[in-house]
């Protein structure tokens, strides 16, 4: 035998109703609690104790009658072989405005749809909703006299396929492959069919209204190939080209102004009348083929653009693409009777306050593993020598952008060594002499295991190990005309650089 906190009428009392403090309270606001929600369990009580009153300490019952908790009475405490019942957080208003939060059981029995015996949250449960479970599985009148329609329509649909029905679907199949529909008449019934084409018309269009507001997943909406030059080449990553070049899948390019078109036919007409063979800009550089141009992101925004669009197909962590004023781009290029294709670029702040002299680096697929992608990371230090800073470039480097950097810097490092002929060397000094910066220099010596500290001191250790197998790549190379010329470069600084 236990002590009820609650009314004798069904009403549950609130989280304040076992506390001494509270206790007075409970008894006087008897009327405000009874407007609450109230279980079924609770509610079929109320009917058989509505004669008695709200008491704080009710009298016991005998072993027949069910026990009382002190917050609650379920039905599953009538019942001899009780069942864990279903619990679910509700909300409560108390009569003075504060929300108290208190647990309802509802039996896991039966599903909201009828078609399952359990449920598994309030959604589903036929409780809840006023209803019993039987109640949910017995199918309405409505339901049934629908259902008798479907099976009328259903009966229409003809028994099966002629001989020559399935040489016309196979001829179809053989002629178009994957890029139709395959014919569904007399598939099935013209009921279903007609439902089936519903659907499809309703999903394209939600797809469209995804796409319109940005909400298209990278990659579901992706540029699968591009045409650019004498190249056909498949993307990696997405780029934020307008919607309607975005659906088709198949972009075509120019190569020398890089105006992005959507069929084969336009960029012929474009070609035949394009005057651009080269990147605009001043030619900077220019050693046999190889040809670097400034362009300026202020003078030539759309080209500048277009490039970083472009450059987006093939780098994961590209952010920039329309904002191009503020930055210098640097277009390697290889000449030939037609005109200067392009190799690849980099970008860089024409105000850097941290002396980034990269921002962004890319060099074409068709360019790649041959050198190319070395020579622009020189040339941009080449470039910070002429204007006699130390440089870096910006992070964070992807993953090709860095094995690259750490190639180059390995290079760099491994020539200085080979030819310096002192006892005691600097960090400082390397990197006033190859204008890398002291801290990538550090980063590279301890990847090689040449930095090594030994009593007190940082010991730069030279492996002679390295320095011949560089110097038997360098001979290797030597009639390459993969080199940076110093001596082939034109240019002075920006003002304001």
């Amino acid at each position: 035998q236990r002590n009820a906190g609650s009314s004798s009428d069904g009403t549950e009392d609130s989280d304040f109703s076992t506390d001494p403090e509270h206790t007075d309270s409970s008894e006087s606001d008897g009327t405000s609690r009874r407007s609450a929600r109230v279980t079924r369990s609770s509610a079929r009580l109320s009917q058989s104790s509505q004669d008695s009153s709200p008491v704080r300490n009710p009298p016991s019952f005998g072993a027949e009658e069910p026990i009382y908790s002190t917050r609650r009475v379920t039905r599953s405490q009538q019942q001899p072989a009780p069942v864990t019942p279903k619990k679910y957080p509700l909300r409560q208003t108390r009569s003075s405005g504060s929300e108290t939060e208190q647990v309802v059981d509802f039996s896991d029995r039966g599903h909201l749809t009828g078609k399952h015996e359990r449920h598994f949250s309030i959604s589903g449960c036929p409780l809840y909703h006023n209803l019993s479970a039987d109640e949910c599985k017995a199918p309405t009148e409505r339901q049934l006299r629908y259902k008798e329609k479907v099976a009328e329509l259903r009966k229409k649909r003809n028994s099966g396929l002629s001989k020559e029905q399935k040489e016309k679907y196979m001829e179809h199949r053989q002629t178009y492959g994957n890029t139709r529909e395959p014919l569904l008449e007399n598939l099935t019934s013209e009921y279903d069919l007609e439902r089936f084409r519903r659907a499809q018309a309703r999903a394209s269009e939600d797809l469209e209204k995804l796409r319109l507001q940005g909400q298209i997943t990278e990659g579901s909406n992706m540029i699968k190939t591009i045409a650019f030059g004498r190249y056909e080449l498949d993307t990696w990553y997405h780029s934020p080209y307008p919607e309607e070049y975005a659906r088709l899948g198949r972009l075509y390019m120019c190569e020398f102004c890089l105006k992005y078109m959507k069929s084969q036919t336009i960029l012929r007409r474009h070609m035949a009348k394009c005057v651009w063979k080269h990147p605009p800009g001043d030619e900077i550089y220019r050693k046999g083929s190889i040809s670097v141009f400034e362009v300026d992101g202020k003078k030539n925004k759309i080209y500048c653009q277009n490039l970083c669009l472009l450059a987006k197909l093939f780098l994961d962590h590209k952010t920039l693409y329309y904002d191009v004023e503020p930055f210098l781009f640097y277009v390697m290029t290889e000449a030939d009777n037609t005109g200067c294709h392009l190799i690849g670029y980099f970008s860089k702040e024409k105000n850097s306050f941290l002396n980034y002299n990269v921002s962004c680096i890319l060099t074409m697929p068709q360019y790649m593993r041959q050198g190319y992608g070395k020579m622009l990371i020189d040339f941009s230090y080449l470039l910070s020598k002429v204007e006699e800073k130390v440089g870096s470039p910006e992070r964070p480097l992807s993953d090709l952008g860095l094995i690259s950097y750490r190639s180059y810097w390995k290079e760099v490092l491994l020539r200085y060594l080979h030819n310096f002929q002192g006892k005691e060397i600097s960090i400082k000094e390397i990197s006033q002499e190859t204008a890398v910066n002291p801290v990538d220099i550090v980063s590279t010596l301890q990847a090689l295991q040449m930095l090594k500290y030994w009593k007190g001191k940082h010991l730069v250790l030279k492996r002679q190990d390295l320095i011949d197998e560089w110097i038997a790549k360098e001979a290797k190379r030597s009639n390459s005309n993969k080199i940076m010329d110093p001596s082939c470069l034109k240019w002075t600084p920006p003002k304001g650089t």
